[in-house]
């Protein structure tokens, strides 16, 4: 008895979907389809009831597109961005959940891209220039790059040892060498030093390919450059995480940025291991982020410095925030505030998410 009460009851839900909203755009497209495929994406009834007024406002063709195109999707963050702004919801916590859940869902529809997802498995598709860690037995790790990569060898900047350790006798000499592939992963092979020679007037170790990477930790989030001013400060132990300073630091310059690190450019030396907090601005608006120098790539002949700064977990509004800048999602003022049948069939507040706690 329950069971046919419940499937009456989607039946009915389902009718009033096909019935009611088919008439929101003029096309034929199927309401249905969209629900269907919102659910199937993780989103709740009232969470889509939303999607589907911001899809309107947005005036996308085929609001499902929304689920698998960034671009569209774009839009409707934006539109969400935009009607938050001027109906004062955008303080509210339910308004910042849910951009916070469809930020996330914006990261899985780009780390679907192939350029995410494809690999390499052989040392020869290692880049030049590509920055490397050579761990060097008995002796550290060192930092190093990329020099040539032929289909005998790869030709590697020479690691530069401190004297105290000793004359190296290279050839023979194993190693293990660690890389990060941008727009990728973490990767690791062993290989051994072929020879070691001059090029380009540096000296350089020639080292045997490997046709065995290992691929460690994948890329957590979506990065953008960025040449954006900042402020750079060593904060006190004690101090609130996101405190907003009025006084000048650091000058510095950030280079690119993500919600959880950013690479920073300052003159001088950096050190590794600092806790630092860096200040700037989104469209007007401070942003501060605490967090750890993991590694720094030192520029000896311009003293110039690159802090590559892993960063403590923002608020969710500064990570919303963040988020916005990084996607590049700017709210198009160009639009109504309501799409002309919305404002004339809905009574409910656009940012409104009735159902939104249902189970999903």
């Amino acid at each position: 008895m329950m069971l046919y009460i419940l499937l009456s009851i989607v039946a009915i839900i389902s009718l009033i979907i096909l019935f009611t909203y088919k008439r929101d755009t003029k096309s034929n497209y199927s309401w249905l389809e969209f629900f269907a495929k919102g659910k199937d994406a993780g989103f709740s009834f009232g969470e889509l009831q939303l999607l589907r007024k911001l899809a309107i406002s947005a005036e996308l063709e085929d609001p499902s597109t929304l689920f698998w195109s960034e671009k569209q999707l774009d839009r409707c963050i934006g539109e969400l961005i935009k009607k938050a702004e001027l109906t004062g919801e955008g303080r509210n916590q339910e308004t910042q959940d849910f951009l916070s859940k469809l930020y996330e869902y914006r990261k899985k529809i780009e780390f679907e891209h192939p350029r995410y997802k494809k690999g390499i498995s052989s040392s020869r598709s290692i880049g030049e220039t590509q920055p490397i860690k050579v761990l060097v037995d008995g002796l550290g790790v060192f930092k190093s790059q990329v020099i040539a990569n032929s289909d005998r060898f790869i030709t590697i900047q020479k690691p530069n040892i401190p004297a105290q350790k000793g004359m190296i006798n290279w050839k023979g000499k194993r190693l293990a060498i660690y890389f990060w592939r941008k727009d990728d992963a973490g990767y690791v092979f062993d290989s051994y030093v072929l020879d070691e020679a001059m090029a380009r007037g540096t000296s350089v170790l020639q080292i045997a390919h490997s046709d065995s990477l290992f691929r460690t930790q994948k890329r957590r989030s979506i990065r953008a450059r960025t040449h954006k001013p900042a402020y750079l400060y060593l904060p006190p132990a004690e101090e609130p995480p996101e405190k907003v300073e009025v006084k000048p630091g650091l000058r510095c310059i950030i280079e690119d940025l993500s919600d959880t690190g950013c690479a920073i450019a300052i003159g001088g030396k950096g050190v590794e291991g600092l806790r630092i907090k860096v200040q700037f601005e989104i469209d007007g608006h401070p942003v501060v982020m605490n967090g750890t120098v993991r590694s720094v790539e030192y520029d000896e002949e311009k003293n110039r410095s690159l802090l590559h700064v892993e960063a403590l977990p923002p608020s969710l509004n500064t990570r919303n925030r963040i988020l916005a800048e990084v996607f590049g999602v700017k709210p198009d003022y160009n639009y109504n505030l309501f799409n002309e049948d919305e404002s004339n069939t809905e009574e409910s507040p656009v940012l409104s998410m009735e159902g939104s706690n249902e189970s999903k």
